[in-house]
């Protein structure tokens, strides 16, 4: 196809073969709005979980599954996409996970037990994975490299404000109207976007004759290790990890797919994944990076809407509307980060992404249960300033550097580490304030004694408060307690902030070993 762009020398010396034609940017937009909903689908029903609950008459352990089926189906498509993407070819492979993830959301919304709920959220899962890296693919496959800015910005933004702006949308739609809205709002959009991937995109040519040569072992052994870690990821911080048997069958199964996963890939003719792309310097390290910029994305948007419902007794509304100044910062900063890239060392962008981060997160160390939405600002800005100035650039020197017949592939994989980064953090995250706010209690406890004069003159106080009201001594007690407690999990999110802060202060060390990116020549006209 003469215009299927693939960055040249001989094109990158002729200007017009660099302009991007309007047919081509439209029906790239379509997709990146296709991405857009099935990254944002992973938290969207976070911030609704005890309503669907409620709505399907199920059991806190059962909901849980509305979120761990999805990511678990997700994990094992998205490194299937690159083989997908190259014997269907785009438009086709874009199409059906668009068309299968809009049916899969109506079915969510019509779900009237939970069996049917987890099952059609696997299905949306599995379906919409394959739009997210074929997005990343396309951006550096079929543009010229001169115009990496502007595409980069767009899935960067993208990527990291689904996630972050889905706990705010989830609470406004569940709020409104109800929890079947947080699906039934796919269908529309979903419909408008595979006809206009069916009826614009381009970009290259299926292969069908690869579906020959398909590994399902390879598909198998895949599913069984992505599968199972995501499992053990989710499940293993409630239930005291390997203390639970299903946790540890799942772990032993992960730990046995794996082993035949990387001794198929390495042996099969036609790999499922190809691995050997890990070869490259730059994109090995930039996996690495995106997987560690994964658990900061992932993880805060765990921590704070925790802390703002745990601490401050937020709705979910109101949690939504603290944590959207994250959003609204990556919204406006990402321009910048376009316009930067032409001009500034990649690098230097990454480092300098992972230290504000990291700062950020530095000033929520000495956070206390007075902490609203004052106090939580400045963080948020800096939150959002350092997840765009690290994972844009992150993108464009671990996929805008490889030959563009390697890139489909490696999208997969770059993919994946996001989210595998996500579930780990989460995982570590969740022991580690378990762990933590146990600790806590047990040297608060210790420190609240009769002898201690503070604590003596609080007991006192909550006992004339409930005086008149039954056992002012017991309920007094108990008052104490919880307050203890709550103090504890402060604490305990302090704690993992600080360890968050550390982590991603020698992050930025790593940026020392990559290669310098080849400079990104007449970006500067971005038109």
């Amino acid at each position: 196809m003469a215009n299927a762009t693939t960055a040249s020398p001989a094109m990158m010396a002729d200007p017009a073969s660099e302009r991007i034609a309007p047919k081509r940017l439209f029906a790239f937009i379509i997709m990146v709005f296709g991405m857009f909903m099935s990254i944002l689908d992973i938290q969207i029903v976070s911030a609704s979980l005890s309503e669907i609950q409620a709505g399907l008459s199920a059991s806190s352990s059962e909901v849980a599954w509305v979120q761990t089926a999805y990511l678990i189906a997700e994990v094992i498509a998205i490194p299937l996409s690159g083989f997908l993407s190259r014997a269907f070819g785009t438009r086709l492979l874009f199409a059906i996970s668009a068309a299968g993830f809009t049916a899969s959301s109506l079915l969510c919304g019509f779900a009237t037990t939970i069996e049917e709920m987890i099952l059609w959220r696997a299905l949306q899962g599995f379906l919409g994975a394959g739009m997210i890296p074929t997005v990343f693919a396309s951006a550096y496959t079929v543009f010229p490299r001169t115009k990496f800015h502007i595409v980069g910005p767009i899935i960067g933004l993208v990527a990291t404000l689904a996630p972050t702006i889905g706990p705010t949308v989830g609470g406004y739609i569940t709020d409104l109207m109800s929890w079947n809205w947080l699906f039934f709002i796919n269908v529309v959009p979903g419909i408008g976007i595979t006809v206009g991937v069916l009826a614009l995109v381009d970009f290259d040519e299926p292969h069908f004759e690869l579906l020959d040569r398909f590994d399902w072992w390879g598909l198998l052994f895949m599913a069984g290790f992505l599968g199972t870690l995501e499992y053990v990821l989710e499940e293993g911080p409630q239930h005291e990890w390997m203390q639970d048997t299903s946790v540890a069958i799942c772990a032993w199964i992960c730990a046995i797919s794996a082993i035949a996963f990387f001794w198929r890939v390495f042996t099969a003719a036609e790999p499922i994944v190809n691995l050997r792309t890990f070869s490259n310097r730059n994109f090995a390290i930039g996996c690495l990076l995106q997987f560690c910029i994964g658990i900061g994305l992932y993880g805060l948007t765990y921590i704070y809407p925790r802390y703002l419902a745990e601490v401050r007794g937020y709705s979910a509304l109101m949690i939504g509307e603290t944590m959207f100044v994250s959003g609204i910062t990556m919204f406006l900063v990402a321009p910048l980060v376009g316009r930067l890239m032409v001009k500034v060392d990649m690098r230097y962008m990454i480092a300098f992404g992972l230290v504000v981060f990291a700062i950020g997160s530095y000033q929520m160390t000495w956070m206390t249960r007075d902490y609203d939405f004052v106090e939580l600002l400045v963080p948020q800005i800096l939150r959002g300033i350092g997840m765009m100035f690290a994972m844009v650039p992150t993108n464009n020197i671990a996929l805008g550097t490889l030959a563009p017949e390697r890139v489909k592939n490696a999208s997969g994989l770059f993919n994946l580490m996001r989210n595998l980064g996500g579930a780990v953090g989460l995982a570590v995250i969740n022991t580690g304030l378990n762990d933590r706010t146990d600790l806590h209690i047990t040297r608060l406890q210790e420190r609240v004694t009769w002898g201690n004069a503070t604590a003596t003159e609080t007991l006192t106080m909550l006992q004339q408060k409930f005086q008149g009201l039954g056992d002012s001594t017991l309920m007094a007690m108990k008052q104490l307690s919880q307050i203890v407690h709550r103090q504890a999990v402060v604490m305990s999110f302090g704690d993992a902030f600080f360890v968050l802060t550390v982590f991603y202060l020698g992050l930025s060390l790593l940026v020392t070993l990559l290669n310098k990116p080849a400079a990104m020549t007449g970006g500067g006209d971005a038109h």
